[in-house]
């Protein structure tokens, strides 16, 4: 049974950071893809960032290029993501979620999540 557990979130100020973790367990991951999704209140789970856990394969969405980074520990089976210059419109409750198959941009497409950590960034 895949577990994936989000740690980290917390409240911030605008131009501030923060770096959550999630750790994963329950299966041999090698030829998963792990993503990072938000949702903020009143609005649709959204992409923000994913990888292939073996490899140097990663995507972004447009509204975090250049201020979050995804990143892995193979040997902690561990998901981070840095949030840096971090903006009130990024408030939200991040996921973390594992599909067996290559990236994807789309929720409906990961089989496992976690249960989500709460990111509150104050202007």
């Amino acid at each position: 049974q895949v577990q994936l557990v989000e740690s980290g979130g917390g409240l911030v100020q605008a131009g501030g950071s923060l770096k959550l973790s999630c750790a994963a367990s329950g299966r041999t991951f090698s030829n998963y893809a792990m993503g990072w999704f938000r949702r903020a209140p009143g609005k649709e789970r959204e992409f923000v960032a994913a990888m292939r856990w073996v490899g140097a394969l990663w995507n972004y969405a447009d509204s975090v290029k250049g201020r979050f980074t995804i990143s892995r520990d193979n040997a902690k089976t561990t998901l981070y993501l840095q949030m840096n210059s971090l903006k009130p419109e990024d408030t939200a409750v991040y996921y973390c979620a594992a599909r067996n198959s290559g990236i994807s941009f789309r929720y409906d497409e990961y089989d496992y999540w976690g249960q989500g950590t709460q990111v509150t960034v104050s202007s």
